[in-house]
């Protein structure tokens, strides 16, 4: 290269930087929800327990129809991380556990990882789970520049103390310090309280990704396993059952986080170059399972199962950089949680194609401009350690064994229709009123001048999931003895098994799971390190290897 070739790059490099220096890069903002179920959002159908500042977000933004994430929560934040299946990382069998000697492999490079190069602040508020046994694998050695909240998989909600097998210990952090101060004070309100303090704090120089991993409404210790305030409680008196009106409440008080942590994005003036993300981590543990009272209605299956009540996940995009004639809209193609990397880091401004070895693809193009999906399969699990694996290519599902011997192979309610004697009085989503007036999110989306009722009655029919009643004569799935094959377009709560009739297309199915199979790393879980035992650290779960 001579000089005025030199010269001449530069000038054009100058002049691309500027370029780029005019286009702001959005904020991005996670928020995810722990053992969330399906029918616990209001804009699913369900009135039993409005979710309005939720509504809001979705009746504005997109409402994610077809989108997946794992049975569990470790493998679930392993795939939003990385951007890869957790059998292509060592995290697809059981979740991380206090005692767990092993965490997400350091020669992963994280979503925060890749959006520090792209100038992002990166803080994470809540839960970790993927790892702590070492400091190096804790939150600031993950591309975060900051971390308030827990490592394990859950706590207390007001002692922010875990019971995992038979040690017991204390899990509140500040970065890598032990807050103390956080005893007696409800964890959905600290994370909340948190997240606004560093949206409040941030410098808008840079863009800012906050990742909220909210305990609500994860079981708390066996002892007390529903936890909200009181006066939340009462509320929500009109339901019978008593877990199911504490699990209302903690629900409530997830939805008012939302609504503030909306409110404080635009108090800062951030909102309106935002895009939030809602998700859950997997499907709702109902009816009992995990002492937990969600619903997943009318999908089939829990929390660690494979079917669609287990892998089917709430979710919701919203952003003012979403063109105004896609606002307000499902969003039917096929999504995974590893598909937030790719897509987040389009949205950044990162070249996508810069990305190797994920399984995850962005999404970007077609939140904002409703192209063709590149997915056209899910790949829900392959736990061989469990004896089970789901995949779902374009409307077709087939699942192959099962968990809990297939005790949790049902469908649970309640629907929370009208029909059920348990309706709460405040409709947040046939009533203007409530989701524009009287809600942080709803208000605050108004002011800038973004309509979150249009076309609600056809958006509420679409994000509906309509099942009708159990044929009697459906073809039993018994997935201990053979596979079982499902049309998810046509019968998503999985009553009629299809594979004795299409045996082509359950073939078909196999040989794909047969090939993610063979590319599947075993599973890093390891058996309890005695010394991980909180009694020997002054009660507090820590990163004990580093002291040995």
């Amino acid at each position: 290269m001579d000089y005025f070739q030199a010269i001449a790059f530069l000038v054009l490099l100058l002049l691309a930087w500027g370029f780029a220096a005019q286009i702001q890069q959005p904020n991005l903002v996670f928020i995810l929800a722990d053992d969330f179920g399906w029918n616990d959002v209001s804009f699913h159908g369900s009135k039993q327990i409005p979710t309005p500042n939720l509504d809001a977000l979705a009746f504005s933004g997109l409402i994610l129809q077809n989108y997946y994430v794992t049975p569990l929560c470790t493998p679930s934040r392993s795939a939003l991380m990385t951007g890869k299946h957790p059998i292509h990382t060592g995290m697809q069998h059981d979740v991380l556990y206090g005692y767990s000697r092993y965490g997400l492999p350091l020669s992963e490079t994280t979503l925060p990882d890749h959006l520090k190069l792209l100038g992002y602040k990166n803080h994470i508020v809540g839960k970790w789970h993927l790892g702590h046994y070492k400091s190096v694998y804790t939150p600031l050695h993950r591309g975060f520049d900051s971390h308030y909240g827990y490592w394990t998989g859950h706590q207390d909600y007001y002692d922010h103390t875990a019971v995992e097998w038979n040690a017991w210990g204390y899990d509140m952090r500040r970065n890598n310090s032990v807050d103390w101060s956080a005893y007696g004070k409800y964890t959905t309100t600290i994370l909340t309280d948190e997240a606004r303090d560093v949206i409040t704090k941030h410098d808008v120089s840079s863009p800012l990704f906050l990742y909220i991993a909210h305990l609500a409404v994860h079981s708390a210790n066996p002892y007390s396993p529903l936890q909200a305030p009181e006066e939340t409680v009462k509320m929500f008196s009109n339901i019978e059952d008593l877990q199911r009106r504490r699990y209302a409440a903690m629900v409530h008080e997830l939805d008012v986080s939302v609504g503030k942590i909306v409110k404080a994005l635009g108090d800062k003036n951030m909102l309106q170059n935002t895009v939030i993300v809602f998700s859950s981590d997997n499907g709702g543990p109902a009816a009992g399972f995990n002492q937990n009272a969600a619903s997943n209605w009318p999908l089939k299956g829990v929390k660690n199962t494979p079917w669609e009540g287990g892998v089917r996940a709430a979710g919701v995009v919203w952003s003012p950089l979403i063109p105004e004639d896609r606002r307000g809209r499902v969003m039917s193609n096929l999504m995974d949680i590893s598909d937030w990397l790719p897509t987040l880091f389009e949205a950044a401004g990162g070249d996508v194609a810069s990305l190797k070895g994920l399984d995850g693809v962005s999404h970007w193009s077609t939140i904002l401009y409703d192209k063709p999906s590149a997915r056209h399969h899910v790949l829900h699990n392959i736990d061989d350690k469990l004896g089970y694996a789901a995949i779902r290519k374009k409307k077709w599902k087939l699942v192959k064994g099962t968990t809990y011997g297939g005790s949790w192979d049902g469908w649970y309610g309640p629907s929370g229709r009208m029909n059920d004697s348990c309706i709460h009085s405040f409709n947040s989503i046939d009533d203007a009123g409530p989701i524009e007036k009287k809600n942080d999110a709803g208000r605050y989306i108004s002011r800038l001048g973004i309509s979150v009722i249009d076309n609600l009655n056809q958006l509420l029919k679409d994000a509906k999931i309509k099942c009708g009643e159990r044929p009697v004569d459906a073809h039993a799935c018994l997935p201990l003895d053979a596979p079982c094959l499902f049309d998810i377009d046509q019968d998503p709560c999985e009553y009629n098994n299809l594979a004795e009739k299409l045996p082509d297309i359950a073939n078909d199915l196999l040989d794909l799971l047969n090939w993610y199979n063979a590319t599947a790393v075993a599973p890093l879980n390891t058996q309890p390190d005695p010394m991980s035992n909180p009694k020997y650290w002054n009660y507090t779960f820590t990163n004990w290897a580093d002291f040995e």
